[in-house]
């Protein structure tokens, strides 16, 4: 019954176009009734009590170093130094554009700020070279959901927060895998670029590449200092936030000098703005989530899915189309706080690596940011670029089809992530 109500009020409440953070509420004051145990109280000391988290405190901060980096420069010259190196080859502006995308995935971690750096700087170029639009759009868009795979990524920080796991791991573990996602999206390029008659760029001459290579040294020093700080535990994850707020100022205002003092108020501004979206969003998940133990969905979970435990791979194929399913209609956050809470202990019980698990969650539900009708680096891309949804949703067709292939590889075949991971650990 528990689990009736939880989905119940869920679906019902998001039907009629309640916010998902308010949804969640009414989920916690719903199972409050039904467990006879409802007080305002508890609901509120729950919320408090989940958003006062140290390890939270990395979102804000991340949040502020990326747009930190659009504003100073830094986004741009990965771009010129991608297209320095890449820019020659056949279909080279897609070479660059996922070459770029994983370089400002390290950086950021946010998919709707690279997504729009992306489509703003590099498909002008690409109308102009003759790709098809749509095409162009769908690749940006598919380019930019890497930016939650490979670390730093705030996608993980919710995982980690909402199922007590280690996000340094979390961490660790996804630089593989988001590489192949990067890959998977540049060989579907490859084949479907052949239908557009497009001359290359020029070759850059070494003198070229040497410029845009100093002028991009500082950006890329970024993921070196919080990937190495982290890897060999000079820094937490919220610390390298702290750490990379500071160098993209750095950066922006002494040595780029692009960031002017005046533009500091709007960067903060719509940081703070996405901030209280999301920390909102993980108070209310995190009150839910304590319902959802007290019920003990997870066992009632368990209980339907017990067939299947004896087959991890099964099993993991099965909570895959789930989370596909979901994220079709849930933006990332919330399907990682509403599910993930409930799926861990099921996965554990089948004998499955949690940071696995976690690392393929936030891939499944990355993926999710393409999907029509929700599909946030979409929507940020259709919105940039003026190309209308349907069209850039057919656009990324090819690519979120390589990108779902790039998941069952790693569903059938774990060891593409677990080796990696013990060696990064």
């Amino acid at each position: 019954m528990s689990l009736v109500i939880f989905l119940g009020v869920l679906i019902a409440a998001m039907a009629v176009g309640v916010p998902i953070a308010f949804s969640l509420i009414l989920c916690a004051v719903a199972m409050g009734f039904a467990l006879d145990m409802f007080d305002p109280q508890i609901i509120s000391q729950r919320m408090i009590v989940g958003a006062n988290s140290f390890t939270l405190l990395a979102i804000p901060f991340f949040l502020l170093a990326g747009e930190l980096m659009n504003a100073g420069g830094m986004s741009r010259r990965i771009v010129a130094f991608a297209i320095s190196l890449a820019g020659h080859f056949r279909g080279g502006l897609g070479v660059v554009a996922i070459f770029a995308a994983i370089i400002l995935a390290s950086l950021s971690g946010s998919a709707a700020a690279d997504t729009a750096a992306l489509v703003t700087m590099l498909l002008p170029m690409m109308r102009g070279a003759g790709h098809d639009e749509a095409r162009s759009v769908g690749l940006l868009a598919s380019g930019g959901i890497i930016a939650p795979i490979i670390p730093p990524s705030i996608a993980y920080i919710i995982f980690g927060v909402a199922t007590n796991l280690s996000i340094s791991q979390l961490f660790m573990a996804g630089i593989v895998p988001g590489i192949m996602m990067g890959l998977g999206a540049l060989a579907a390029w490859m084949i479907v670029s052949r239908l557009d008659d497009v001359e290359p760029l020029p070759r850059a001459s070494w003198a070229e590449r040497g410029r845009a290579t100093r002028d991009a040294i500082w950006a890329l020093g970024l993921p070196v200092i919080i990937l190495g700080g982290i890897r060999f535990g000079i820094v937490t994850p919220t610390e390298a936030a702290v750490v990379a707020v500071i160098y993209a100022l750095f950066v922006g205002i002494v040595i780029y000098r692009e960031l002017k003092p005046s533009q500091l108020f709007e960067v903060f501004r719509n940081a703070a703005t996405t901030t209280a979206v999301v920390m909102l969003l993980a108070a209310a998940a995190l009150a839910t989530a304590w319902f959802v133990s007290i019920a003990d969905l997870s066992g009632i979970v368990l209980g339907i899915v017990e067939p299947l435990i004896e087959h991890p791979k099964i099993l993991m194929a099965v909570i895959m189309l789930l989370i596909i399913a979901v994220g079709t209609a849930l933006d990332m956050g919330p399907t990682i706080l509403i599910l993930a809470p409930v799926l861990l202990p099921v996965v554990k019980e089948a004998g499955i690596d949690p940071i696995y698990f976690g690392v393929l969650f936030v891939i499944n539900c990355a993926i999710g940011l393409v999907t029509p009708p929700v599909g946030i680096a979409l929507s940020v891309a259709s919105g940039v670029s003026g190309v209308p949804m349907h069209r850039a949703a057919m656009g990324a067709m090819p690519f979120m089809i390589a990108q779902l292939s790039v998941l069952f590889l790693l569903v059938m075949f774990p060891q593409l992530v677990l080796w990696p991971m013990e060696w990064l650990r």
